[in-house]
C-alpha cells in the first residue's frame, strides 16, 4: 500500500517544478513526486525521521530515511520550501478570504530540544514559540521563525511581524483589516507600521 499525503498530480504540479534539479553529482534514484511525499508525511505525522515507513512511501525505488532527510535539509538550507510556499500563495490568493485576517502565537512542547527552546513556566516544559498570521478560515499563510519558549508573544514582535508581512508582499498578498489577540498586542504598548 502506497501511502499518500496530497495527491501525487497536485505534488508534481505545484510542488516539483519549484524543486531545483541537480547540475551534477547523484541523481535521486525515486521520482521527486515521491520524495516530497515521504517528506510531507514525515512533517503530517510527527514520526521520527528513522521510523519513516520507507517500504510503503515509494514505489519501485525506496530511499532510506537517511537520504530523504538529505533532500529536506538541502531543501531547507536553499530555502526551497519558502519560494515554494510564497509561489502556492501567489497562485491561489484568489481563493483566500482576506476581509479579516488574525495574528496570534502559539507555544509548541519541544521535549527533545531545539535551535529555540526554552522552559516555559505556564506550560511547565520546554517550548518554542512562533506568530501565525491566518486569513479568515483560519488558512495559515504566514508565520515568524520559532522564538524561544520563554520569551512572551511581544518578544521582538516589530521583527517577527516584519519577516511575515515580507512573505505576504513577495506573494502580492494585501491586507486590508487585522485581528489581533488580545494577549499579544494591545494599542497602549506597541504601534506597528504597516506598509501599503
Amino acid at each position: 500500500m502506497l501511502y499518500q499525503v496530497l495527491d501525487k498530480d497536485i505534488i508534481e504540479n505545484e510542488i516539483v517544478p519549484h524543486l531545483p534539479r541537480p547540475k551534477r553529482g547523484f541523481f535521486p534514484k525515486a521520482p521527486l513526486v515521491e520524495i516530497v511525499n515521504c517528506i510531507l508525511y514525515k512533517l503530517k505525522t510527527g514520526v521520527q525521521w528513522a521510523y519513516l515507513p520507507v517500504k510503503s512511501l515509494f514505489e519501485e525505488n525506496v530511499l532510506s530515511y537517511q537520504s530523504v532527510f538529505y533532500h529536506f535539509r538541502k531543501w531547507c538550507i536553499n530555502n526551497i520550501w519558502q519560494d515554494c510556499w510564497i509561489q502556492l500563495l501567489s497562485k491561489n490568493k484568489s481563493k483566500l478570504d482576506l476581509s479579516s485576517t488574525d495574528l496570534d502565537g502559539s507555544h509548541t512542547s519541544a521535549l527533545r530540544g531545539g535551535e529555540e527552546v526554552a522552559y516555559q513556566c505556564r506550560k511547565k516544559r520546554k517550548t518554542s514559540t512562533a506568530l501565525y498570521f491566518t486569513d479568515r478560515q483560519g488558512l495559515p499563510l504566514a508565520m515568524s521563525d520559532p522564538i524561544a519558549g520563554n520569551h512572551n508573544d511581544l518578544y521582538r514582535i516589530e521583527i517577527y511581524f516584519d519577516q511575515i508581512t515580507q512573505t505576504l508582499e513577495k506573494a502580492e498578498i494585501a491586507v486590508l483589516f487585522l485581528k489581533l489577540d488580545a494577549r499579544i498586542i494591545s494599542p497602549e504598548n506597541v504601534s506597528i507600521r504597516c506598509n501599503k
